[in-house]
């Protein structure tokens, strides 16, 4: 594929994002001089200058932009307003844990009918990164227990068997997806999933199925989605700490220096051997371990 170049000036609070959503995950910390990061990742590599430049290359610059920088980029890679939804019924789907080094990686749809859809937006229901965890435990039983959910919720021990299978991250997220969205189904229903990859991997996935099918970034703007994201990170959160009572060691959430103080932690109690029960070994944290 054709190499490209995007070069952003981002502001402070752009950058501060940007950095958090690169920790750790499919992306591996590069040294460069003169840099507040530099990652690579696949088709991509992306520099962050201490100016605020950053600067982004690669076959997979758009995808990049697309899923991580949005308005930033200044390109209007996705319809800036809102889904024209009406009166159709939508599925809205996420996921939480794709970078945090311990616990699950869960995806969640939520199915609502017109109706539901504003009884959300009056709800307020917001994307869970913008809420707290006390916040989050308080949505997600009320959330589930009105609306039609599916999740897909895969421990360590399975991601660590199905990682390597699908080659990387965004095939077996689509995959998940696809499972939720399907056990969702109705013909003719809408489906919103927040983009993280090229559109055809979730579309492959659902071929042959009587749906309307759309991915954007920041799709949590849709209250269905957002719903979605609230029940995502609560699962992902209780998942988390039952990993940690289990092994008696807290596992941090992230992919930082306080994940990597729960992994020595967990390897002086129980070895390194069983350090894939509670952490997904791909991240670059368990070399820094093995180190």
């Amino acid at each position: 594929m054709p190499q490209e170049t995007l070069v952003v000036q981002l502001a402070p609070t752009a950058q501060e994002r940007l950095a958090r959503e690169l920790e750790g995950g499919d992306f591996e910390q590069r040294s460069v001089e003169h840099t507040r990061f530099s990652v690579k990742g696949q088709g991509v590599i992306a520099t962050l200058y201490r100016s605020g430049k950053l600067v982004v290359q690669g076959s997979e610059v758009q995808l990049f932009a697309t899923r991580y920088l949005g308005e930033d980029a200044r390109a209007p890679a996705e319809p800036a307003g809102a889904l024209e939804v009406g009166q159709a019924t939508l599925i809205g789907s996420d996921e939480a844990g794709k970078g945090d080094y311990f616990g699950p990686l869960v995806v969640v749809a939520v199915r609502a009918d017109a109706r539901e859809r504003a009884e959300l937006a009056r709800s307020g229901v917001a994307d869970s990164k913008t809420l707290s965890d006390e916040r989050v435990h308080v949505l997600a039983p009320a959330l589930e227990q009105r609306y039609a959910c599916a999740a897909e919720v895969l421990l360590p021990a399975d991601y660590n068997v199905e990682h390597p299978r699908f080659g990387s991250l965004n095939p077996l997220l689509a995959e998940l997806h696809a499972r939720c969205i399907k056990k969702l189904h109705q013909p003719g229903v809408m489906v919103l999933v927040d983009k993280f990859a090229d559109d055809k991997l979730i579309a492959d996935r659902l071929r042959g199925l009587d749906l309307e099918l759309h991915q954007r970034t920041r799709a949590e703007r849709e209250p269905v989605v957002a719903a979605a994201s609230v029940v995502a990170r609560n699962l992902f959160l209780e998942g988390l700490r039952q990993l940690s009572e289990e092994f008696a060691v807290e596992l941090h959430k992230g992919a930082g220096e306080p994940t990597d103080r729960s992994a020595r932690e967990f390897v002086k109690l129980h070895g390194r051997e069983q350090l894939g029960r509670v952490a997904k070994l791909h991240f670059k944290n368990t070399q820094k371990i093995r180190g």
